[in-house]
């Protein structure tokens, strides 16, 4: 069974659409969930911001725990059944948070948001089923810049709505979220072929058990590595960049706003316009290692020219670095077959959740040292440092596997 012409772009069309309404979920809470925090918990801006970090861990580990499960998942009864049942979980999630009347209610959400929240494993195997191994990176672009338009939209609509109230962005994203399921219900149609399916092994269906999967696969183990890497690195942008543009720039909140939208949009016309072209051109793996070094290069920037000016300069120059996620995504699905797509991007998932762990255990705390009473010299750029450091680590690994192994054989698909 093949999915028709129509299909697939209704399939596309659906795809996106829940990646960008996953981040705008995402997104929405960055401006009211502080102050929603505060509320419910009758608790202090410090105390608040504590909390919100626990939040933040609790929604990266299930995301990091349900990654290779919903893949899995996805592999055996097929991507629509998967996403659906996700974005069903979704609408009540958000309609859970909007009502919660205590912290436990918010802890309960955020766990229900990041186990309905892998819905991106199923979805971009979904996008791989439809699409030509050569054609995934810029395929995958599209996943990229529906992140990035809902990184831009979610904050908006948050910022907005929650003048209304801190509930009122939550009961828009389960609107949003109800809409897509109604979508979906009619016109998503299944894209995984049965004989592509496999049977569901708990065993796999976990990080540990996909991590020993991919062993068997050439290959993927170093770019999982090289993956790991570019997450940390990229999360210095929404880990850090709030405060780091106040102790570099003294931006208003407004300017912060602006210079958010400015990197979400630059980084859009990137995946739309740079990545289908670089990728044609010089390969997924030399593609990646150009959005790396550029990245590099600007993190350094940013740290060390303390000037407004520079710093937007660097935000559209840096916007290569979408260039390194879908391709390194494409070089790694183009390394499995047709019926372990769901697992290898659940596999993928959960590497960006650990990056979404680990980066702000690492960069967070040298930027509160670097500008706080008792720092040895003020230095706002030294999150950056360590985010540049990551990046050119992955350059180089990109850089000593292109000499070792120029492109990765296809595999049957």
């Amino acid at each position: 069974m093949s999915v028709s012409s129509r299909g697939r772009g209704n399939a596309t069309i659906f795809i996106v659409v829940t990646i960008l309404i996953d981040a705008i979920g995402f997104g929405i809470v960055i401006p009211v969930l502080p102050r929603l925090v505060m509320e419910v918990g009758h608790l202090t801006l410090d105390d608040a911001t504590w909390m919100g970090g626990w939040l933040a861990t609790v929604y990266a580990l299930m995301q990091f725990l349900c990654g290779p499960l919903a893949g899995n998942l996805g592999d055996r009864f097929g991507r629509r059944p998967v996403l659906l049942l996700a974005l069903a979980g979704l609408s009540v999630d958000y309609l859970l948070m909007g009502f919660a009347p205590n912290l436990a209610w918010l802890f309960v959400g955020r766990l229900l948001a990041g186990v309905f929240g892998a819905s991106f494993s199923p979805a971009t195997a979904a996008l791989a089923d439809i699409t030509p191994p050569e054609d995934r990176a810029r395929r995958f672009g599209l996943v990229g810049a529906a992140f990035g338009l809902g990184f831009i939209i979610g904050p908006a609509i948050g910022g907005l709505l929650g003048e209304f109230g801190h509930s009122v962005p939550f009961y828009a994203a389960a609107a949003c979220s109800a809409a897509n399921l109604l979508f979906g219900a009619f016109f998503f149609p299944e894209t995984l072929a049965r004989e592509n399916r496999r049977p569901f092994s708990i065993a796999r269906a976990n990080p540990v058990g996909a991590l020993l999967a991919a062993r068997s696969l050439p290959g993927v183990l170093s770019l999982a590595g090289i993956l790991l890497l570019w997450n940390i690195a990229s999360m210095v942008y929404p880990a850090t960049w709030a405060y780091f543009a106040i102790a570099q720039y003294g931006w208003s909140d407004g300017m912060i706003g602006a210079s958010l939208a400015l990197a979400g949009i630059s980084m859009i016309t990137v995946q739309k316009g740079v990545l289908g072209r670089a990728v044609k051109r010089f390969g997924e793996r030399r593609t990646a290692m150009i959005g790396a070094v550029v990245a590099g290069s600007c993190y350094f920037g940013y740290a060390l020219v303390p000037l407004a000016w520079f710093g937007l300069v660097m935000i559209i120059v840096s916007a290569l670095q979408a260039l390194v996620q879908p391709s390194i995504t494409a070089l790694m699905s183009r390394q499995t077959t047709a019926d372990r797509q769901g697992e290898m991007q659940g596999f993928i998932g959960s590497l960006n959740a650990v990056g979404s762990i680990a980066g702000p255990l690492l960069l967070n705390p040298a930027l509160a040292w670097f500008t706080g009473p008792t720092a040895p010299f003020h230095f706002p750029g030294a999150a950056f440092v360590i985010a540049a450091s990551f990046a050119f680590a992955a350059f180089f690994a990109l850089a000593s596997s292109d000499r070792a192994q120029r492109e990765p054989v296809t595999a049957a698909s």
